[in-house]
């Protein structure tokens, strides 16, 4: 089984409870991942409710947080200092077929390679929050994955952050 069993139950329950926030301090996080990408210092996070990604200048929050409007932005852009921020969010609806094996190809993304961060929570194998950061011309770029199995829904997250 790929992926890092995770003792405790997510806080969020659907697509539709994740919020997104930039600059908010580090929350308890499950599991950690510290690494240089490019030159630049990253904190992979996973969190009971989605995920944190310090990057740089860059403290990415997505997750269910009490006194945060939920929903997420189709995209976002910022500046900081010398650097470029763009975020793109969206939700997979899957059949029952196509939500396993979606998961299935993420968890098989993430196996294995020392840039990415998976999390499984308890009670379906197809329960899973997941990053991965790589390198991206002058700067990196991650994507995240929050899985869903009782509205098999995935949501989708990619991030870039350039120097400008």
């Amino acid at each position: 089984m790929t992926g890092i069993p995770l003792a405790t139950p997510y806080l969020d329950t659907g697509a539709d409870q994740l919020s997104f926030t930039l600059g908010r301090s580090e929350h308890p996080a499950l599991a950690v991942r510290d690494l240089t990408v490019a030159g630049i210092d990253v904190q992979l996070r996973l969190l009971g409710a989605s995920h944190q990604v310090l990057a740089g200048p860059v403290r990415e929050t997505v997750a269910c947080l009490p006194g945060v409007e939920c929903g997420l932005p189709e995209s976002a852009t910022h500046e900081f200092d010398d650097w470029r921020y763009h975020f793109g969010a969206r939700v997979l609806h899957c059949t029952a077929a196509e939500f396993t094996e979606r998961v299935a190809a993420v968890r098989a993304r993430c196996d294995g390679d020392p840039r990415s961060l998976c999390g499984v929570f308890p009670g379906s194998p197809d329960a899973v929050t997941a990053l991965a950061v790589e390198p991206h011309g002058t700067g990196l770029s991650w994507r995240t994955w929050h899985t869903y199995p009782q509205s098999r829904q995935i949501v989708a997250t990619q991030t870039r952050l350039e120097a400008r």
